[in-house]
């Protein structure tokens, strides 16, 4: 089985996590809609990466919407006292599965109280608050009231940590300043890399970044130079990208997500892969 300690732990949530984590996403149906064709499968990769050492587990009640939260809790508890399970807020689906903004107080505490139930917990180890501004990306927009609303519930108890998601480097400094933000939670990856400077800047403040897509976005010039390095070391680009963004900086903390537990092994394995320096900077060039 791979050592994915291998990937080295950073200080998150209140303990040391594993850098090399699971996202949840993937566990719902099509398009994170609906119930997952195959639940005892679903159930089975849970399993395999807390098996694996995973103690990060990302997910959301608007995955689903709740199916994937209630999944966790029939493969996983009683939870392990080192699994931190982050959560996120500030969307609801749609009948049409379509992700539309919830930033309401009532909405905020409703998703809370969902996350809670369908999770099977008396309070969340970490809830991101999910920005809405841009579905398909950060914008920039006022997050005080809805932010405001979510460390009422902290201080109410029923969550543990505060993180915030789909931010531009303005509101994340905003909310830095209201409460104390343990994790930023963005696209990034190879092709992509518009929060540099931010991570940069969160790194020397010992602050998580919890990069997501790590293969989105590619062009197919991009792809097929990711494609060279990948055959060069005998990996797929998935398991090189990810050992990128280890390697990138230290407080990257990653939630690679799948249905498979083939697929998991497979991310799972990016934890022992060392890429040599000239691997390095053709993949930094991608950018």
């Amino acid at each position: 089985m791979t050592d994915i300690s291998k990937a080295g732990t950073f200080p998150f949530a209140g303990q040391q996590v594993k850098r090399m984590g699971y996202g949840a996403m993937q566990l719902a149906g099509k398009g994170v809609f609906g119930p997952p064709k195959d639940r005892a499968a679903a159930i089975a990769v849970l399993r395999e990466a807390v098996e694996a050492g995973v103690h990060h587990i990302d997910t959301s009640d608007f995955y689903g919407p709740h199916v994937t939260n209630q999944i966790i809790r029939e493969a996983l508890h009683p939870y392990k006292d080192d699994l931190v399970i982050v959560t996120k807020i500030g969307a609801v689906r749609g009948p049409d599965a379509s992700w539309n903004p919830a930033f309401s107080p009532e909405e905020l505490t409703r998703a809370v109280h969902d996350n809670l139930r369908n999770l099977g917990l008396d309070a969340l180890d970490v809830v991101n608050l999910r920005l809405m501004f841009d579905v398909h990306g950060p914008a920039e927009g006022p997050i005080e009231a809805p932010l405001s609303v979510l460390a009422d519930l902290q201080r109410q108890g029923l969550v543990k940590h505060i993180g915030i998601s789909n931010a531009t480097s303005k509101q994340v400094a905003e909310a830095r300043k209201m409460v104390e933000i343990v994790c930023v939670q963005n696209m990034y990856n190879l092709a992509h890399r518009q929060d540099d400077a931010l991570i940069d800047e969160l790194a020397g403040s010992g602050t998580a970044y919890v990069p997501f897509f790590p293969l989105g976005g590619f062009s197919p010039l991009q792809s097929e130079a990711l494609n060279q390095v990948a055959a060069s070391l005998g990996a797929t680009p998935m398991q090189v990208a990810l050992a990128w963004l280890l390697r990138r900086s230290p407080n990257l903390l990653l939630i690679p997500g799948t249905s498979s537990v083939g697929h998991l092994r497979e991310n799972l394995a990016a934890a022992e892969l060392e890429l040599p320096d000239e691997a390095m900077a053709a993949l930094s060039s991608i950018g």
